[in-house]
């Protein structure tokens, strides 16, 4: 799916790819409760309850290297998580975390763990 137009004066070219089975978990209808019974608050885990392993090993990773290309990151991730939208959404993560610059050499990102700073 390409998705084209603007956000404010801003251009937008997003393309989004989704493997067959994730086209069908967006096709299928949402389960839901019934109207009568309140759904309890720790029902749905916050972002931070998830398993969070790739994650610190993404982390750690890229602290121990220091420095590493978009390329060669994304393909250690990929390894790390054996699937590759797994190792995408670790690398956006990355690109916005506190302790991470992102900075392009030509056309490569080259991620940077901040010196001195911890995960």
């Amino acid at each position: 799916m390409r998705i084209r137009g603007t956000i404010g004066k801003w251009p937008v070219d997003l393309t989004i790819e989704l493997d067959p089975q994730e086209w069908a978990q967006l096709a299928r209808p949402a389960e839901q409760l019934p109207a009568s019974t309140p759904q309890p608050a720790a029902a749905v885990p916050p972002a931070a309850a998830k398993d969070d392993g790739p994650w610190r090993v993404a982390c750690e990773l890229l602290r121990t290297a220091g420095r590493m290309e978009g390329p060669e990151l994304l393909e250690h991730l990929q390894g790390l998580t054996g699937d590759f939208g797994a190792a995408k959404r670790l690398l956006v993560r990355l690109r916005h975390h506190g302790q991470v610059r992102v900075f392009s050499e030509g056309e490569t990102p080259v991620y940077v763990w901040q010196a001195g700073e911890k995960a």
